[in-house]
């Protein structure tokens, strides 16, 4: 049975809208609703309003605000009411135009609120709270406007903060929306949110987005370090090496010296003597400062600052060349005419250092123990090139930022830097066979071959390029295998126990065999390396976009900038280029047929810091 005050021509809501009922037929309603649309609708499903007679929803007019509504209100203020009461008081009748007008009153719910089935008209609290309320929401959509307006227009103010605090959220990848942009029609992208920041001016280039981006830590660790020179010295399992000449070699820039290296006569080439830092000692699996680095996985390098692995008491403690003496994991490797090892040994040591650059070091190489060590570094070289060693030299540069002044250096190809990387893979592939002939578990770092290995080493910067492009990427395993890039049957990472997390993992398994302590399993090794990984891949992420934004920035700084460009690969009618001072690549439109390798003047057209792309033009 339909409901008996709903009749024909009465009116009702349906979905919040006015309806007019038009047929009654059992269970069922026939209604015209607003735009000429018809429905049939239970009775149920909607709400009478008014009897009657409606012989059209047109009658109903616009919505009528009479000036009455307030007596009506202070009249009825806390008390129940209907919408017939509400009519009569407000507009002066019950009819449908102002049934519906009464509805509307309530459905705006300020001077009066349904709940349920009861109507009645707001307290005075409730009013004056909803008035506040939407005076306040008002305001706010006024100031949102004319915000948008100014940031349309590139207008933006220091008042206009709190709107672009959930820009920069976006920009930093906090979030992956922002109602600033969607109004403005722009994509709602990291990219697109730093660029809008730029262009407002609410951040300088110096601004780096891409750390927090990455989820790295950028919060140096400050476990106490407790161990305590003078005992780690006095360790009677330490050898005494002080009688050595030992060199810590590094840019001029470092900060760790963790390693250094030794050269003694003896058959064949001699001896090489690798000294690294002993943070082993009282590392130990498991413990706070082991958990600190195992979380973090590599000391990151940034343009604007150094995110130590171990905590900063750590260097002064351990680095050599930093006090007259220190402790040391010492490598001896022993090396025939070809390049070959002939024997290993691994002690821990007391060692005297000395600290040069790679300038200084290359000066020195026809003096000892500098020419023995470039002949057997020359004789290690020359036997992994025959084994297939990846020979690219592309350009490097080291970027830093200091008090908001950015400086791109070049990195050097130096003879001396040749004889001490030779020294550091020498030691990680006699560290990998040492492992592997007692029986260690370590994690190797290991590289397949390449699908399509060239049959001739690069020469030119354009065949490095080319070569750099087919090599697969490195990865960490528990069991020995080839590097295929270092041309070594089996390579373990063992020189940066200071900055890499699974090179202390190799102290650790060198020196608990030694000890006779107990030592990591295969399995608790890849635990280790599927720990770190994540960590690593993110840093370097965090690096290479750090150092790109940088360098970018420094052009931005340069808008007349010119400089020296080399063609390294041709892609139909453009061409990746590399600016050696920058080592940055570019793609750039060609007009002539340039062959490979050649060099043209490139001028400077514009940058994009947010999108990390920089345009350039060839000059003729």
């Amino acid at each position: 049975m339909s409901d008996p005050t709903i009749t024909p021509n009465s009116l009702v809501i349906y979905r919040g809208r006015p309806a007019r009922v038009v047929a009654v037929a059992g269970d069922k309603l026939s209604l015209e609703l607003e735009g000429g649309e018809a429905a049939k609708v239970r009775p149920k499903d909607v709400s009478p309003l008014h009897p009657g007679p409606l012989h059209s929803l047109a009658e109903l007019g616009a919505r009528r605000l009479s000036p009455d509504v307030q007596t009506a209100w202070e009249l009825l203020a806390g008390s129940p009411t209907s919408i017939a009461e509400i009519a009569e008081l407000t507009y002066g009748d019950f009819a449908p135009a102002t049934a519906w007008a009464a509805w509307q009153l309530v459905a705006d719910g300020l001077y009066f609120r349904q709940t349920g089935n009861t109507l009645r008209a707001s307290t005075a609290e409730e009013f004056a709270h909803m008035e506040a309320q939407r005076t306040a929401e008002a305001a706010e959509r006024a100031a949102w406007e004319a915000f948008i307006g100014r940031a349309k227009a590139g207008n933006v103010t220091h008042e206009d903060r709190r709107y672009l605090r959930e820009v920069e959220d976006l920009a930093y990848g906090r979030t992956e929306r922002s109602r600033v942009l969607k109004a403005l029609g722009r994509e709602e992208s990291p990219e697109n949110a730093h660029a809008a920041l730029l262009d407002w001016g609410a951040w300088h280039d110096s601004v780096n987005p891409h750390l927090l981006r990455a989820w790295v830590n950028l919060a140096a660790p400050t476990g106490p370090v407790s161990a305590d020179l003078g005992a780690l010295l006095a360790d009677p399992a330490r050898i005494d090496l002080t009688y050595l000449q030992a060199f810590a070699v590094d840019d001029e820039w470092t900060d760790t010296p963790d390693d250094a290296i030794s050269w003694e006569d003896g058959p064949g080439l001699g001896r090489v003597w690798v000294h690294v830092a002993d943070p082993a000692a009282f590392i130990f699996p498991g413990s706070a400062l082991d958990l600190e680095a195992r979380s973090r996985g590599v000391t990151l390098h940034l343009p604007e600052v150094v995110v130590p692995m171990l905590p900063a008491d750590t260097t002064p403690l351990l680095g050599l060349g930093l006090n007259e003496f220190s402790p040391a994991l010492s490598f001896s490797i022993s090396v025939d005419a070809a390049g070959e090892i002939t024997s290993v040994e691994i002690a821990p040591s007391i060692v005297r250092a000395t600290r040069l650059t790679y300038e200084m070091a290359s000066a020195r190489l026809e003096e000892e123990p500098f020419a023995g060590l470039q002949r057997i570094a020359l004789a290690f070289e020359a036997r992994r090139r025959s084994a297939g060693a990846a020979a690219i030299d592309l350009p490097e540069v080291q970027v830093r930022v200091r008090d908001g002044r950015i400086e791109i250096k070049p990195v050097a190809s130096l003879p001396g830097r040749m004889v001490v990387e030779n020294c550091m893979i020498l030691a990680g592939e006699a560290v990998a066979r040492y492992g592997m002939e007692h029986g260690i578990p370590l994690p190797y770092a290991t590289q397949d071959a390449p699908d399509s290995p060239s049959s001739a080493p690069a020469q030119t910067l354009s065949e490095m390029f080319s070569l750099r492009r087919t090599m697969k990427r490195s990865q960490y395993r528990s069991t020995p295998a080839a590097h295929s890039g270092l041309g070594l049957a089996a390579y373990a990472q063992a020189t940066s126990p200071l900055r890499r997390y699974l090179d202390l993992v190799v102290h650790q398994q060198v020196r608990g065999h030694a000890t006779d302590a107990p030592l990591l399993t295969p399995a608790e090794i890849v635990e280790r390396i599927g720990e770190v990984e994540p960590s690593i891949s993110a840093e370097r992420q965090a690096e290479w976009q750090s150092e790109k934004h940088w360098t970018l920035a420094y052009l931005r700084r340069q808008p007349g900038w010119r400089g020296r460009g080399i063609l390294v690969e041709r892609r139909n009618a453009s061409g990746i280029f590399i600016i050696p001072e920058l080592a940055l690549e570019t793609q750039i439109h060609l007009n002539a047929d340039l062959p490979l390798d050649a060099e043209v003047t490139l001028a400077l057209r514009s940058v994009d810091l947010a999108r990390l792309d920089a345009r350039f033009r060839i000059e003729h």
